[in-house]
């Protein structure tokens, strides 16, 4: 799963809440030699699969900054305002795409924090952003899992923005994923 937390900001900030976007529909696949640090992986995110505000993530965060109840046309309105031309134009470019460039083993080995330089694909623009991720692996899955901060504007999207500015939803964004991949089982013959 995917998370994304977006905050509002401007001068009537109290009229509007904090959101909580989420993917459970990832897709892709991930390959891991021996060497570890060779690694790659292209991940789809559907876009019009996107949830917002659900009340049981809103729930797990802090009280205060994202009380459960949003009311479902709140819920709507944001979601159509994200899935709208002025955003991620949802039906021109039905998904984000996540595809690795390389991985920096930890600098410290107890951290246990890799580096992923990733190339992120939102709309028709291409990105790279570097996302700290860990990992354990039995030998059936692994389970990848990070959290990091991202600004809208380093994917090439503009914030939304209403009233002159006055209600808008802050740049930066905080990302957590947890992604469990699944060893594929393939029949070779020789």
């Amino acid at each position: 799963m995917l998370t994304i937390f977006v905050f509002r900001g401007g001068a009537l900030a109290k009229v509007g809440h904090n959101h909580v976007i989420a993917s459970h529909a990832l897709r892709g696949t991930l390959y891991v030699p021996d060497d570890v640090a060779r690694t790659t992986f292209e991940v789809q995110l559907p876009v019009a699969e996107l949830t917002v505000d659900e009340a049981l993530l809103r729930a797990e965060e802090n009280q205060a900054d994202f009380p459960p109840d949003v009311p479902d046309s709140a819920k709507e309105g944001t979601r159509r305002n994200m899935l709208s031309t002025a955003l991620l134009d949802g039906d021109r470019y039905p998904e984000i795409v996540l595809q690795s460039e390389r991985l920096e083993p930890p600098a410290n080995k107890s951290d246990g924090q890799w580096l992923a330089h990733v190339q992120v694909t939102v709309r028709d623009r291409v990105s790279t952003v570097v996302v700290p991720v860990r990992y354990t692996q039995n030998a059936n899955d692994i389970v990848v899992s990070g959290e990091f901060l991202l600004k809208q504007t380093d994917l090439g999207l503009t914030p939304f923005s209403a009233m002159l500015g006055a209600l808008q939803v802050v740049d930066e964004m905080k990302v957590r994923f947890r992604v469990v991949a699944h060893a594929a089982h393939t029949k070779r013959e020789y």
